[in-house]
C-alpha cells in the first residue's frame, strides 16, 4: 500500500516522531512523509507513533492508497525533503 503521513506533534516529541517515520517512509517536507509499506510495517508504524503521542496534544493523519499507480503529485515553491521518491 502507498501511504502519505502528516503529523503535528508537540515540540517535545517531534524529534522522536521524525525518527520513527523515517524508519518506514521517505521524508517529503516538514511533518510529511510518503512511501510504500506492507500491512505489517503499517501496523508497526502506527504502534510506535501511538506509543509516543499524547492524544490531547498530537495528531497523525494517514492517507492510504492501494498503490501509487493512481496518485499524482504537483510541487510548487521551495522543494524540501529527500530526493529518493518521485511520483
Amino acid at each position: 500500500m502507498f501511504i502519505i503521513l502528516v503529523y503535528d506533534f508537540n515540540e517535545r516529541r517531534v524529534g522522536k516522531a521524525l525518527k520513527i517515520c523515517r524508519k518506514y517512509l521517505h521524508w517529503v517536507q516538514n511533518s510529511v512523509f510518503e512511501g510504500e509499506l506492507t500491512k505489517a510495517n503499517f501496523v508497526k508504524l502506527k504502534m510506535e507513533l501511538s506509543g509516543i503521542m499524547n492524544e490531547d496534544e498530537d495528531s497523525v493523519i494517514f492517507y492510504i492508497f492501494r498503490s501509487k499507480q493512481y496518485t499524482d503529485r504537483l510541487e510548487m515553491g521551495l522543494k524540501k525533503g529527500g530526493e529518493e521518491l518521485f511520483l
